[in-house]
């Protein structure tokens, strides 16, 4: 009998509509790569953290966005989500020197960067432009969970 070992690196990506279901969809993409993965351990925060990404990219662009998941091997996953707005927000501009403080005891939104900064290892941003002559416009934010800390 033969057995087969799952590769300790690999990659899903996803292409989100422009659908206020898409983090319900980034969600239960995340949740199956992961459980499929023996990643579990990671699961909550990377769920919350994949999912104000993409709400993000819902509510602050006009078109559709991507999710990209990347185990690094080591237990290491970077989730990336890209969406067509070109702004880089906090903390996503300077890491870890620019900061989002936690958002006010009665408001509605306002957490979910500063979630990220608070779960997550590592993360990063980077402008691919303002689409007028780009064709990969908008914005890629990312960030890191699990196993040993990149260097």
């Amino acid at each position: 009998m033969v057995t087969v070992a799952l590769p300790d690196i690999w990659v899903y990506a996803l292409r989100l509509p422009h659908d206020p279901r898409a983090a319900r969809v980034a969600r239960t993409t995340v949740r199956a790569a992961l459980n499929g993965h023996g990643m579990s351990e990671v699961l909550d925060s990377v769920e919350l953290l994949t999912s104000e990404l993409v709400t993000n990219a819902y509510l602050h662009a006009k078109g559709p966005a991507s999710l990209r998941l990347t185990a690094l091997g080591e237990g290491r996953l970077r989730v990336a989500v890209w969406d067509s707005h070109p702004y880089i927000p906090a903390p996503f501009a300077k890491p870890p020197g620019d900061s989002v403080p936690p958002g006010s005891v009665g408001a509605v939104g306002g957490r979910g960067l500063f979630l990220v900064q608070e779960l997550a290892d590592s993360w990063g941003g980077w402008s691919l432009g303002s689409g007028l002559l780009d064709r990969a416009a908008g914005k890629l934010l990312w960030f890191e969970v699990g196993g040993r800390a990149a260097v």
